[in-house]
């Protein structure tokens, strides 16, 4: 392969279920691009099949400290990525409410699978980046957002884009400056981890 052509990053804005789309943004030095999956056996054929650097997905890849499942019954709700969002003020639905079990469920079963391939996987937070960033979030307006990471040097995002793939596009861009090491990470990889964009971004 060409090294101009080396993926450098794939984001995910994962969906709770494969029946949902998935949002995926291939970034590359040369020939970004965006796109929709649904099934876990698409995406990681897709990840195989480009063998990106790393791939930032947006999704849990952690249970809080003490939870053994998803579904315990306890008062374990939140890790410590969790307490930081909280505490710096951003907007986040917690992993053990409603639909977001099914996401923390797919999310660490996928995040097991890239890793036991030897995939790099860190967990993103696009909504928090895009407020950090000073963009609207993708479901606001999809449109401002799309200009704003074109701003930001991100390619392929074509007219009519989805919001789940400018949200992939976003987690790829979070993953890019931790690549670079410019990124933060909120809350530590025992008790939970997100990477997000420093604040002076």
């Amino acid at each position: 392969m060409n090294p101009i052509q080396k993926v450098m990053v794939i984001g995910l804005d994962l969906a709770g279920v494969e029946t949902r789309p998935t949002g995926v943004y291939l970034l590359k030095t040369v020939g970004s691009e965006a796109r929709i999956l649904y099934s876990d056996q698409e995406i990681l054929s897709y990840i195989e099949d480009n063998n990106p650097y790393l791939v930032a997905i947006d999704a849990p890849l952690t249970l809080p400290p003490g939870r053994k499942a998803i579904e315990e019954k306890n008062k374990l709700h939140f890790r410590a990525c969790d307490l930081e969002l909280k505490k710096r003020k951003i907007p986040f639905f917690p992993i053990t409410l409603g639909g977001m079990r099914q996401l923390t469920e797919r999310g660490i079963h996928l995040g097991h699978q890239l890793e036991n391939k030897g995939h790099h996987i860190i967990e993103v937070y696009p909504g928090g980046a895009q407020d950090i960033f000073g963009f609207p979030r993708a479901k606001r307006n999809p449109a401002e957002l799309r200009k704003g990471l074109k701003r930001l040097g991100l390619k392929g995002l074509y007219k009519g884009v989805s919001t789940h793939e400018l949200d992939a596009a976003t987690a790829a861009y979070v993953g890019l400056l931790y690549l670079e090491g410019t990124a933060e990470i909120w809350g530590d990889y025992i008790t939970g981890a997100i990477v997000m964009p420093p604040a002076n971004h």
